[in-house]
């Protein structure tokens, strides 16, 4: 039996929220891309993260439809657990390439950089109210960021992800399956749009995602990305 464990990543400050992420620790028990994208597809979480040598820091990610390079949630989640299991490392080692951790208190952080984070499209809204309205998904084609500031001063932001897609025949599907990624209808907290955000924007952030998740964000010289959260467990499953 190989163990899952099941995780919440850059939870609220009240310690909920969070979005779901499952971590294999020893990804050699899933040893082909078409056995981790068929695991992944089966649990139906935003991403997968398969742990192929902790020591090294290599790690593997899936959506329930793809292999991934790079992403947000997956990278902080696994830097936490790694600590949690008494396996931490400095740097983790995603397709992308070498990504920094670093933990702070109760907050884990990565670093990356905003060409690894494509295809997240961010999309200002003129007030936190006209965010929380959108139905999920929205209509329309692509990925899509919607946020708007909560406190400028303060890089408050409020927002909320749509992984959409357009179906075989041209038309916006707005809800279910078909328009999203696997069975994801609204992303809970999106680490890879909020470091494209940061990019955009050029200043640190404080993010509120989804129900109520919290992601922070600092940008260095050179446009590299800090990216941090919170992360809790919540079970730790059995796979046969």
């Amino acid at each position: 039996m190989t163990e899952l464990h099941v995780l919440r990543v850059f939870c609220g400050p009240a310690d909920d929220s969070g979005n779901p992420l499952g971590v294999v620790p020893d990804g050699s028990a899933f040893s082909g891309q078409q056995e981790r994208q068929a695991l992944a597809r089966e649990l139906g979480f935003s991403e997968t993260v398969f742990i192929d040598d902790a020591g090294r820091g290599a790690v593997d990610i899936y959506t329930p439809t793809a292999r991934l390079a790079f992403a947000g949630h997956p990278l902080v989640g696994t830097a936490w657990l790694l600590r949690h299991l008494g396996e931490p490392v400095k740097v983790l080692r995603p397709a992308a390439g070498e990504v920094p951790v670093r933990h702070d208190g109760e907050f884990t952080w990565v670093q990356g950089r905003p060409e690894w984070a494509t295809g997240r499209t961010p999309h200002q809204y003129a007030s936190v109210a006209e965010v929380d309205a959108l139905p999920a998904p929205p209509p329309g084609e692509g990925w899509l960021y919607a946020w708007a500031w909560e406190d400028e001063t303060a890089g408050r932001v409020r927002a909320r992800g749509f992984p959409r897609r357009i179906d075989e025949r041209g038309a916006s599907r707005s809800g279910g399956a078909g328009a999203c990624t696997g069975n994801i209808t609204e992303d809970e907290a999106t680490g890879a749009a909020a470091l494209q955000l940061t990019h955009a924007l050029g200043r640190a952030l404080d993010i509120r995602q989804g129900r109520g998740s919290q992601i922070l964000t600092r940008p260095h010289p050179g446009g590299r990305i800090d990216l941090g959260g919170r992360v809790a467990m919540s079970e730790v499953r059995q796979l046969s």
